[in-house]
């Protein structure tokens, strides 16, 4: 994933809530690559009930970056994603942040909890880590 210009602040660093913006873009992207399906259209949304991050390093744009995700809870209706960003150094990765990421799926109409989509549970059991 690419830094954008954007994505720099006053301080010529990548400001802190973008790191949110790579945990979502991440993590969806993930969902529709492994479920081969457009999470958008199906009858349950993965909505964020809580996020985290913790600062490691510095990014800054143009900075190329590798944000690694595992399981770490796969519940009846919700997953947690934990998650480390990654920024490419002279074909090293060094560490910039760490995070969590809580998405609870609702029905897409009522925006009641339900359990997850089974396309998303078969595709998630694959990164569910102890």
């Amino acid at each position: 994933m690419p830094t954008r210009w954007a994505d720099n602040d006053h301080y010529g660093h990548v400001n802190n809530v973008t790191y949110y913006s790579y945990f979502d873009t991440a993590v969806n992207a993930w969902l529709m690559h492994a479920t081969g399906t457009d999470i958008r259209e199906l009858p349950a949304l993965g909505v964020v009930a809580q996020t985290s991050c913790q600062y490691v390093g510095s990014l800054s744009f143009p900075d190329q970056l590798q944000v690694g995700l595992r399981i770490s809870r796969l519940g009846r209706s919700s997953i947690t994603y934990d998650l480390a960003i990654f920024r490419e150094a002279d074909g090293d990765l060094e560490l910039a942040a760490t995070g969590t990421f809580v998405h609870v799926y609702v029905d897409a109409e009522t925006r009641k909890p339900v359990e997850i989509p089974a396309v998303i549970r078969t595709a998630a059991t694959a990164l569910v880590t102890d």
